[in-house]
């Protein structure tokens, strides 16, 4: 199984912005795997579903952005995840240019 986490930030006011860039990636996957991102647990939204034959769960944590982590140990902890493995997390990194993508262990 593999954790997908958006990060963002749950008001209105973030909608649509580059902050939510993580919010709209999982709304975005939420779309193509026909997954609903919409049970409320470990503080967050949660979706499973299947991406090219492997279980994934769609993350969109609602303790904002810079509390994030209590909502995705909470999962890891809860399905014994190889956070290092098995977890992506997708966020807007300031420190780039738009349109700029960094990958990292």
């Amino acid at each position: 199984m593999f954790i997908i986490a958006g990060l963002g930030n749950p008001k209105k006011e973030y909608d649509n912005t580059r902050h939510n860039i993580g919010f709209s990636v999982i709304d975005m996957l939420a779309d193509k795997t026909g997954i609903s991102v919409n049970t409320a647990k470990h503080k967050g939204l949660l979706g499973a579903g299947y991406l090219n034959g492997h279980k994934i769960l769609l993350v969109k944590p609602l303790t904002y952005m810079n509390l994030s982590g209590e909502s995705i140990r909470s999962l890891v902890e809860y399905y014994k995840i190889d956070p290092e493995e098995e977890l992506l997390v997708i966020y807007d990194d300031i420190s780039l240019e738009v349109g700029q993508l960094r990958i990292r262990r």
